[in-house]
């Protein structure tokens, strides 16, 4: 079937009931850094132009070109012709006749809500070849991804397999932990409704998870449920570094490597952080607990460091570092976008397009991940919410990086205030040892009493700093939660 070309996919479903889906597995396919190497096409019908041709004939046509028919049959059934067949059936028994290659998953378990035609369709496919149940996106691609990882290694064109369906030589059964093994299908029950029960055998989880390659875990279930996933990927850890200032210069204040499986080093790696954070403690009005702010919202420093876990290449000698600066947060992932995605996209709605789809969909059942393609929107919402600028994502180094700002004024705010460069001074020192007094301020400077009042004063004009206290006790801090309006540049 694949020689000298690349492979042409039919994508078939009742168009309605997956709208969205549709083009977000068109973009998944298109953009994973090993299955777009070997596909030239993904036919989506209302992809099409308008043009004079019958519309069952056209995608009659594309599904005899095509190498592969991948059917999602959900619980509606779509629009029927004069002889009672809807456009999903018709295809697959096209593909059928003409001896296609079908991949068929079906959405969903609540039999009572589907349509009994395509209860029917779903019984006939299931009497013809092997079909698997899915019940979101993140399981859909992760399930696509194993069949054509799969379909692909045994045409004999994977010269190196994907990383997460790999497996590790030496690596056995033996290697993973029980006790994470019961942990995660405890968790996943609990979270994601997972259909396993609590004291499922190892072996049957990694079959279910798409995890086991001849009966050996792969590298993804290395990374999941190993104690010592590094004895096989040594950069397969987390470094956290809190640096003293706004530079990334050593001595470091702390620095911590943490190990073990991914999971703990999300744990470990988040706690690190929020160790090292300015927080504010309230009082116990509606419970025995005070509750805790943090200058930086928690959910979004875990999605920083979790996105990183879960989608970086682990083939690169680079491991995944947190730094902790005096006005930032980054998070560095090893590896790129996708081709199919930009920067901007990760501001708005976008496929998810996982590095590593196995590794992803654990991490999802396990609400480590949310719903696909919201993470950069949820951290962006949840900085704004918390009076912080939008996180900034760029890539720098050959590592995808996550700048979260600890307060409001960033390299570009400042800019656009018109400062002097004895104000940059100071806020730069202020952003180090939280507070400063007209004296230090003098001193870092070097001016005198009269200039250093009248440039703090003009920051207080502008909303950039507070000043507390009175007479000879009264210092500065930088203003918390400041309204973000930048000049329009024409």
């Amino acid at each position: 079937m694949l020689k000298n070309r690349r492979l042409k996919i039919f994508i078939s479903s009742v168009q309605g009931e997956f709208k969205q889906i549709r083009p977000d597995l068109k973009a998944f396919l298109l953009g994973d850094a090993v299955l777009h190497r070997f596909i030239s096409e993904v036919f989506l019908f209302e992809e099409l132009p308008a043009r004079d041709q019958r519309a069952d004939q056209v995608y009659l046509d594309k599904v005899e070109s095509c190498d592969i028919y991948l059917g999602i049959f959900g619980y509606e059934y779509g629009n029927e012709n004069r002889d009672g067949v809807s456009p999903t059936e018709h295809e697959y028994d096209h593909a059928t006749k003409h001896r296609k290659t079908r991949l068929i998953y079906v959405w969903g378990s609540n039999e009572k809500k589907r349509i009994p035609k395509m209860r029917k369709l779903v019984k006939k496919a299931g009497g013809e070849l092997v079909r698997r149940r899915v019940e979101d996106f993140n399981a859909l691609t992760s399930e696509i991804y194993a069949s054509l990882v799969d379909l692909l290694d045994s045409m004999g064109v994977l010269r190196v397999p994907p990383f997460d369906t790999s497996v590790s030589q030496g690596a056995t059964l033996k290697n993973l932990s029980r006790k994470r093994v019961l942990w995660f299908i405890e968790t996943a029950i609990r979270e994601r409704s997972f259909p396993l029960k609590p004291n499922t055998k190892t072996e049957i989880l990694l079959t279910h998870l798409n995890l086991l390659e001849n009966k050996k875990p792969s590298n993804a279930a290395l990374l999941l449920f190993s104690a010592n996933p590094q004895r096989y990927h040594r950069t397969a850890e987390t470094k956290c570094i809190h640096c003293h200032g706004t530079e990334y210069r050593r001595p470091f204040a702390s620095q911590q490597i943490y190990s073990g499986d991914i999971f703990e080093q999300a744990d470990l790696a988040g706690d690190f952080v929020l160790a090292r954070i300015n927080r504010e403690v309230g009082v116990r009005s509606e419970s025995n607990i005070a509750p805790a702010v943090y200058e930086l919202p928690p959910d979004a420093v875990s999605e920083a460091i979790v996105n990183a876990l879960a989608h970086r290449d682990y083939n690169s000698n680079a491991s995944v570092e947190v730094r902790l600066f005096a006005d930032r947060l980054e998070v560095w992932n090893p590896g790129r976008l996708p081709a199919t995605l930009t920067l901007d996209d990760l501001r708005g709605d976008h496929p998810s397009v996982p590095n590593n789809p196995l590794l992803a969909e654990s991490m999802y059942l396990a609400r480590y991940i949310e719903k696909a393609g919201s993470g950069t929107q949820r951290m962006i919402e949840l900085c704004l919410e918390a009076g912080l600028p939008e996180p900034q994502f760029e890539q720098r180094s050959g590592s995808f990086v996550i700048t979260i700002w600890r307060d409001w004024l960033t390299a570009e705010v400042i800019e656009s205030l018109a400062l002097n460069d004895r104000q940059i001074s100071g806020l730069k020192m202020l952003k180090v040892e939280q507070q400063i007094t007209t004296m230090q301020y003098q001193s870092l400077v070097g001016c005198s009493r009269r200039t250093a009042a009248r440039d703090l004063d003009e920051l207080l004009d502008k909303a950039v700093i507070q000043r507390l206290g009175a007479g000879r006790s009264a210092y500065y801090v930088l203003a918390r939660n400041r309204a973000i309006t930048l000049p329009i540049v024409p």
